[in-house]
């Protein structure tokens, strides 16, 4: 199997903190920004290997949270593939600050027609 690997990075700010999302009470990287952050490494790395009209969507994060991260560092996250099967893609995700790991975990996304998919979601609401 190819190496499809990405790294993206963001930094600390008030906005992606615990207390701001609601995820908690503390000015601390919060653990729901660490995952976007995984799953936006995972696309960047498959953004190679779509066809036309194809994108991914997330099925499964199965990610520890190891460490706290203050305001004003910088986040990266990286994902590896580690098994394809069909249309379904599995990565190793870590997250790390300046100081190292912060994360890490598995994360799954399956291979979708984008209008396909995104005509039957909407379809609900006709339900």
């Amino acid at each position: 199997m190819e190496n499809i690997i990405a790294t993206v990075n963001e930094t600390v700010t008030e906005i992606n903190t615990a207390l701001s999302v609601g995820s908690g009470s503390l000015k601390v990287y919060a653990t729901p920004a660490m995952l976007a952050l995984m799953e936006k490494a995972a696309c960047k790395a498959l953004e190679p290997v779509l066809g036309e009209g194809e994108t991914t969507v997330g099925t499964l994060l199965n990610v520890k949270h190891l460490s706290a991260t203050p305001v004003g560092m910088q986040v990266s996250a990286t994902a590896e593939l580690l098994e394809k099967d069909g249309r379904r893609y599995v990565f190793k995700v870590t997250a790390s600050d300046e100081c190292g790991v912060i994360g890490e975990g598995t994360h799954e996304r399956f291979a979708v027609l984008s209008e396909k998919f995104t005509e039957k979601t909407y379809s609900k609401l006709n339900k």
